[in-house]
C-alpha cells in the first residue's frame, strides 16, 4: 500500500498539483479539522474537490476521524509541546480505532492533505505512520 502526504503552505498551485499527478495520486483525503477557511486558498474544500478531478483525475474526501479535536489544536498552536502533542493525537487515533474504521482500500494511492508545509510537526505524518504500524506494509511519502 502507498500512502503520500502533502501540505498546501508555501505552494503554489502549480507545484501541488503537480507533486499529486506525477506521484499518481487517486485520491485526496482532507486531514484538517477545518477545510473551508479563506486562508486555505486553492486548498478550500470545494475548490480543492473540483482541482483534484479537474486536475489530477482524483477524488476528494474529508476525514474528520483522521483530525485532532480543537482542543489539541489549539493548545499546541498556543505554544504547547510537539512531543506531547503527537502522544496525546496517535492517543487519539487508537480510541476511535481509525486502523478498524477505515478500509485500507480508501487510503492506497491516496494522499494525506494538511496544511503544514513540512511532515515533521505535522498530524498527517503521525497518522501514516499510526496506520504504517496497524496495517503494516505501508509505503509512505511526503510529496
Amino acid at each position: 500500500m502507498n500512502i503520500y502526504t502533502i501540505g498546501f503552505t508555501r505552494k503554489s498551485a502549480e507545484t501541488f498539483f503537480a507533486r499529486l499527478k506525477r506521484a499518481g495520486v487517486e485520491r485526496i483525503v482532507d486531514v484538517r479539522l477545518s477545510n473551508v477557511s479563506q486562508l486555505a486558498g486553492f486548498a478550500k474544500r470545494d475548490d480543492l474537490r473540483y482541482f483534484a478531478r479537474a486536475i489530477c483525475g482524483a477524488d476528494y474526501v474529508h476525514a474528520l476521524d483522521l483530525a485532532p479535536t480543537r482542543d489539541m489544536l489549539d493548545e499546541y498552536r498556543g505554544g504547547g509541546d510537539w512531543a506531547a502533542y503527537e502522544r496525546r493525537f496517535r492517543a487519539l487515533l487508537a480510541t476511535r480505532r481509525v486502523e478498524r474504521s477505515l478500509a485500507p482500500a480508501l487510503l492506497d494511492r491516496a494522499c494525506l492533505l494538511c496544511s503544514e508545509d513540512h511532515p515533521r510537526h505535522c498530524h498527517r505524518r503521525v497518522v501514516a505512520d499510526y496506520l504504517n504500524e496497524q496495517w503494516g506494509d505501508v509505503t509512505i511519502e511526503h510529496l
